[in-house]
């Protein structure tokens, strides 16, 4: 059995790693500061302290544990919210990950899995996006997840092993459907049950790479077997290309009524398109995505439904 920190177990991905961990029987600490996360997402048999990563005094209260990997998912995860409040962002993003890397390397805590973003990259050619093109982040929150890496990579000297995983558009059962700025999918599908109604801000040519819950819980895990130290980053995604039309198209197939669709506004700091090459964390770690958006979005959507009862 091995004693796990998995930040944000209130919230959609750090309750999905959290809940595989104490299912394999392991022991699981949470901080989540429930702003955007849910109690009763937090799976049992996990010690949950409510708060900040970013606030020190809280991070002093898990000075009695001892872990052996650190999975730092809680944060602001919406390029639009990190427009309105930018210092919150930095807070939640980026101090965040500075304090918790402090207090394992105090600790001895050698292995730190990071929850990072594609939206790193900025605006790339219409092709998949390697790990060795040059970043431009066009958001405050991509800004702050760039700069995370940077301080992974630096303490990484340390003797620790680091891993920042950019995640493409994560979705699935169990995704908040109430916060409407964040989660291409969950937005559109909650939009479409409650309103039959979608409202797509930007063109429907833009595409995306939509990888599942499931293939992304997993991915973390692979990361924490990592055994050697050293600094990693690696794409989060399925290789596949989908457009927005595309997307909606699924959607409205897979609901039990019709669904009106209209164009309109912008989002801050969005990306045009960006899908994932993934050939780096398949040689390195052997992680391969098993769901495609064929098959797991009517899942979620099968969800959807039954949760909106």
């Amino acid at each position: 059995m091995n004693t796990y920190l998995v930040t944000g177990a209130a919230g959609f991905i750090g309750g999905s790693i959290a809940k595989r961990l104490i299912n394999e029987g392991n022991s699981v600490v949470t901080i989540d500061n429930l702003k955007t996360g849910f109690k009763e997402n937090i799976p049992d048999g996990v010690t949950f302290l409510e708060g900040d990563c970013a606030d020190q005094g809280l991070i002093d209260q898990l000075n009695d544990y001892s872990f052996d990997v650190i999975f730092h998912i809680a944060g602001q995860s919406s390029g639009e919210i990190s427009f309105d409040n930018p210092g919150y962002d930095l807070n939640a993003n980026t101090l965040s990950t500075l304090l918790l890397l402090r207090y394992a390397v105090k600790h001895g805590c050698r292995k730190f899995i990071y929850a990072s973003t594609m939206s790193v990259y900025g605006e790339q050619p219409d092709a998949p996006v390697s790990e060795d093109v040059n970043t431009l982040p066009k958001s405050f929150y991509a800004v702050g997840k760039i700069a995370s890496e940077h301080y992974l990579r630096i303490y990484s000297d340390f003797g620790m092993a680091n891993t920042a995983l950019r995640l493409f558009n994560v979705y699935g059962p169990g995704q908040n459907m109430q916060n409407m700025k964040q989660g291409m999918v969950s937005i559109y599908l909650a939009q479409a049950i409650k309103h039959r109604k979608i409202i797509v801000k930007g063109s429907p040519n833009r595409y995306r790479d939509f990888i599942y819950i499931d293939d992304v819980v997993s991915a973390f895990i692979s990361a924490g077997n990592i055994n050697d130290h050293g600094y990693r980053y690696y794409n989060v995604g399925t290789g596949i290309r989908t457009t927005i039309a595309e997307l909606l198209t699924i959607i409205r197939t897979n609901l039990p009524c019709d669904i009106e669709i209209e164009f309109s506004g912008f989002t801050p700091g969005d990306q045009f398109g960006i899908y994932a090459d993934i050939a780096k964390i398949q040689q390195e770690i052997r992680w391969i995505p098993t769901i495609n958006l064929n098959t797991g979005l009517p899942k979620m959507i099968k969800w959807a439904l039954e949760d909106a009862r």
